[in-house]
């Protein structure tokens, strides 16, 4: 029997893939559990609807990452942090300080996103990568630390 999948199942496969499994599986786990809907000339025409909505989705959410990783070329973030006798720093700048600089430009962005491993913590010009949609669209933050005076 075929079926349309409505979840993620191990081992049988992923949400809205078209598998063929044993008319027992379907009916006594799929259907009851509500994993799984019977394959049908309707149900098929749903399908592609739902794939075709979902892909242009997906488009307009690309086209807006690449707009704000443009936006994102025009900005450096400025910083200051204390510094000792010899060079030294005191403290650095997390990615939540970069994410609150950004908002009070206008600019959201998630910090899990920044790909920054550790905080910045010393001094002069840092480019941080930023993931804006699925490893596809890569902007770039210009983070520059100065001395306090």
């Amino acid at each position: 029997m075929k079926v349309i999948l409505l979840k993620d199942i191990r081992k049988l496969g992923k949400k809205d893939d078209v598998v063929e499994v044993s008319d027992g599986y379907a009916r006594n786990f799929l259907f009851k559990n509500k994993s799984a809907i019977a394959y049908t000339k309707g149900s098929a025409k749903v399908l592609d609807k739902q794939m075709e909505e979902r892909a242009e989705h997906e488009a307009e959410l690309k086209k807006e990452a690449e707009a704000l990783s443009e936006t994102l070329k025009g900005i450096t973030l400025e910083f200051r942090l204390s510094t000792g006798k010899n060079g030294a720093t005191f403290g650095s700048v997390s990615s939540k300080q970069i994410v609150e600089a950004l908002a009070k430009k206008g600019i959201r962005v998630d910090k899990r996103k920044l790909q920054l491993e550790q905080s910045i913590a010393s001094l002069g010009v840092t480019r941080v990568p930023v993931d804006l949609y699925r490893g596809q669209v890569i902007g770039e933050i210009v983070v520059h630390v100065s001395e306090k005076a």
